[in-house]
């Protein structure tokens, strides 16, 4: 913890920002509600997006396939550590203060360095990785070795969808002050389109190989109506960032300085899964078991553990900055409940009933029944995993509200050790699901740590009203979990009666007791105190003292 960090500034105390344009959220759950409920809506549309890539590539039977998930998750390992966790963590808070402190016209200046720096860097990162693709894949995937057409072909589509990343990084800037400004509806409304481009691109296809090459560059065209979305949400919510040269200035060598070890925190996860790819090259068909099942558990990861982040990090850095600590307690603990209360009954339902899961939705055309029970191998294994995904989300920013990217850079570092000696370990001896069990096991030794870190600085402890009701959320979950597991062992009793009424028995069954299950837990979150419904309406009401949301809000 910096001293800058735990005291407020004479400019803090002479500029109050109660006058500033700084737009403080209504509420973080209210905030985190816009953002999920967004981002719903991008996940159930990604959901269908994969349906029909997996429907038009397969996955074991073709070379497209591994092929195109090759070329989508390169791109996408360096978005999501750099123009996303890296940058927000270095970038937000930065900008957060000057527009607070020191005004609207300071605060677009510096974002107006950082975008010029953010954006030189990934295009010099962009273009390096196209020309060097080719030795770069001997990297990536190995196994593709073996097979030349499979090598040549990921080669050609990761190329194209390289500058996915530039892209990715302008928008994630743009957003990021968007989230300063309060306004959460482009931020989680933006990645929709790259679902919607794929879609429209891929449907007409019918030969998996033009499918994969209309999806690679469907990708790019996504990507450029992503960054532009992001531009004009934030020219409406008052930000006028200029393009300027791109210059190292003291304050962008100190934003550096911070996102180089964020985004080696922030890139546990993302480096445990890639380096999962890298073995899963040697098996056919691995890498899309491996998407599909990332399609699952990754939902609530992102509505869950992503927009509470994406609102917690703006909230504390101005709870500190006033040196509010009340408020980051209260903060914290609000995230930390309902961060539990939502990922627990997800990871139980995922472990109830994975293949049911994969085999309702996933399972016609090219991707057959035995890629369905290869992928829920994978996504029971991921599934206790996902608490700990998304707690990452909800610690780190205790972490980096303060400027310390450092602690949580170190904890990553041995959390991609433990990953990368336990899924060699596993993969030889267990099986290829070795991969995801050593995943979830890294990711939760990364939190342990966390969690005793900010106790023993005094940073951070939970409430025993927070722990009573983790508690309580915890023994909802369970009832869940084992409702859901003697619904799946009857489940032909749920199946009869719909394909004797001339319908998709699986489809529709997986879809019926899902709805089941979500109309269930709230039944049972209630009933056990974890929470009320008096604490969820509270939650979900504007704050007294905060500004109502602009009638433009974006």
């Amino acid at each position: 913890m910096t001293p800058a960090a735990t005291q407020p500034t004479n400019a803090t105390v002479s500029k109050p920002p109660a006058k500033s344009r700084t737009a403080k959220s209504g509420g973080l759950i209210r905030s985190s509600a816009i953002f999920a409920a967004l981002t719903l809506v991008s996940r159930i549309m990604g959901l269908a997006r994969d349906l029909v890539i997996t429907a038009r590539l397969g996955a074991s039977q073709t070379i497209a396939a591994d092929a195109y998930y090759t070329a989508l998750a390169f791109p996408n390992l360096f978005r999501r550590i750099f123009a996303e966790g890296a940058f927000a963590a270095a970038f937000v808070p930065g900008y957060s203060r000057k527009l607070a402190a020191e005004g609207e016209a300071e605060a677009d200046r510096y974002a107006a360095d950082a975008l010029a720096t953010v954006a030189a860097a990934t295009v010099a990162l962009c273009i390096a990785c196209q020309l060097a693709m080719p030795w770069l894949m001997y990297l990536i995937n190995p196994g593709f070795a073996d097979d030349p057409a499979k090598f040549k072909l990921a080669v050609i589509l990761t190329q194209i969808t390289m500058p996915y990343l530039p892209c990715m990084a302008i928008a994630a800037l743009f957003s990021g002050v968007l989230n300063a400004h309060g306004r959460f509806i482009i931020s989680g409304f933006y990645p929709t389109i790259l679902n919607v481009v794929m879609l429209a691109v891929v449907i007409p296809q019918k030969d998996p190989i033009q499918a994969a090459y209309a999806a690679s560059w469907g990708v790019i065209v996504a990507g450029i109506g992503q960054a532009a979305l992001c531009w004009w949400g934030a020219r409406r919510s008052g930000g006028r960032i200029r393009l300027v040269r791109p210059k190292l200035t003291p304050e962008m060598k100190a934003m550096i300085r911070l996102a180089v070890p964020a985004a080696i925190a922030n890139s546990a996860t993302q480096i445990n899964i890639f380096i999962s790819g890298i073995l899963a090259s040697q098996v056919d068909g691995l890498r899309v078991w491996m998407n599909v099942a990332d399609r699952l558990y990754q939902l609530p990861m992102s509505l869950v553990g992503v927009a509470i982040g994406v609102a917690l990090l703006p909230r504390l850095s101005a709870a500190l900055q006033k040196d509010d600590h009340g408020d980051a307690q209260t903060a914290m603990d609000q995230g930390l409940v309902w961060a539990l209360a939502l990922s627990l009954p997800a990871a139980a339902a995922l472990m109830a009933m994975p293949f049911y899961l994969i085999d309702g939705f996933f399972t016609r055309a090219e991707f057959v029944r035995a890629d369905a029970v290869a992928t829920g191998q994978l996504l029971f294994h991921y599934g206790w995993g996902v608490p700990a995904f998304v707690l990452l989300r909800i610690l780190q920013p205790a972490f980096f509200a303060r400027q310390d990217t450092r602690t949580p850079m170190r904890f990553s570092l041995i959390s991609v050790g433990v990953n990368i000696a336990l899924g060699v370990a596993l993969f030889y001896t267990v099986g290829f699901w070795g991969i995801a069990a050593a995943t979830s096991i890294a990711a939760w030794i990364t939190v342990i740590q966390m969690w005793v870190t900010l106790g023993r600085r005094g940073v951070y402890r939970p409430s025993a009203t927070a722990l009573f009701k983790i508690g309580r959320v915890a023994a909802a979950s369970l009832i869940l979990g084992g409702l859901l597991v003697v619904a799946v062992h009857y489940r032909s009793l749920l199946e009869a009666p719909i394909a004797a009424a001339g319908l998709p028995a699986k489809e529709v069954g997986v879809l019926l007791l899902s709805a089941v299950g979500l109309g269930l837990y709230p039944v049972l979150l209630f009933a056990f105190g974890g929470v009320t419904p008096a604490e969820a309406k509270a939650l979900l009401r504007r704050r007294k003292g905060d500004p109502a949301p602009p009638a433009d809000l974006l």
